[in-house]
């Protein structure tokens, strides 16, 4: 455990776990491994992604990946035919703008990088069509501003995915949630807001929800776990035969029930049309 003195970056955190003999499956779901085109082809490729695939559909042009990282989702973007911009403030050749910058040019597509935070975005309103954010909203400086942000960027009727959000179901929780998490410790990052922080944020900044999915409703939150292997789970507990017998209702409701610290939900919304 650090001292608020010997607090690392969020850069050399993500190197000591991957230095951890012990943290392999770890590094391997965050897809922190190397190579990292290998590590983002199999992103690509995840059933994570391919949910988001569904939720969002095929590319019809601009797409702004806020809170890029290490690039994985801008990658998975600009390859399935997204014009894409990753917005990413760290410069970090490991876990920042410097490694997207090689990932696309290894990987052989288009990213656009820009250095710099989500409250502030240098771009015209109505700029794009998608705005994705994976594992970002919970790292907001002001949630609130930051989703004002996405919402004026977004075209009137575009797409707004904020994906593997942690939340809380009441605030004292958020200690709790920090303890647990193997990276806080290291480098003091993590946070989480409660349900309704985030679904007045994003209402607030004039997208209209359109799927509020909850840890067990979809893929997405469930990587690097899935629906079915969740349900096979569960048949076993209850000593059932197959896991078809475990219908979806029964895990969506399971879903909606969990209150554990940091649990992770995904928001799917579109930009209002200004003229209806």
């Amino acid at each position: 455990m650090t001292t608020d003195s010997e607090q690392l970056t969020w850069e050399q955190a993500v190197l000591w776990l991957k230095s951890q003999p012990d943290q392999d499956a770890l590094v391997k779901a965050c897809f922190y491994d190397d190579p990292p085109l290998a590590a983002a082809e199999r992103f690509h490729s995840s059933t994570e992604w391919k949910a988001v695939q569904k939720l969002i559909g095929a590319p019809r042009g601009r797409a702004l990946d806020i809170g890029a990282g290490r690039g994985i989702s801008a990658f998975a973007l600009a390859k399935d035919g997204w014009a894409t911009v990753a917005l990413e403030p760290d410069p970090s050749q490991v876990v920042g703008a410097g490694a997207i910058r090689k990932l696309a040019a290894e990987g052989e597509v288009r990213i656009d990088v820009v250095e710099t935070w989500g409250e502030a975005l240098p771009f015209g309103s109505g700029s794009f069509d998608l705005v994705h954010v994976r594992q970002v909203l919970h790292h907001a400086r002001d949630l609130t501003q930051l989703c004002y942000e996405i919402g004026r960027v977004l075209k009137s009727g575009g797409t707004m995915i904020a994906t593997r959000e942690h939340v809380l179901s009441r605030r004292r929780d958020l200690d709790e949630f920090r303890r647990r998490h193997p990276l806080h410790s290291l480098y003091g990052g993590e946070n989480a807001f409660l349900l309704e922080e985030y679904l007045n944020a994003i209402k607030a900044a004039g997208i209209r929800l359109c799927k509020v999915l909850n840890p067990l409703i979809s893929d997405i939150n469930l990587y690097p776990e899935t629906r079915d292997s969740v349900k096979a789970q569960m048949a076993r507990k209850l000593r059932l035969p197959s896991a078809a017998l475990i219908p979806d209702v029964l895990l969506s409701l399971r879903g909606k029930l969990m209150n554990d610290p940091g649990r992770l939900y995904t928001f799917f919304g579109r930009k209002r049309d200004l003229l209806h």
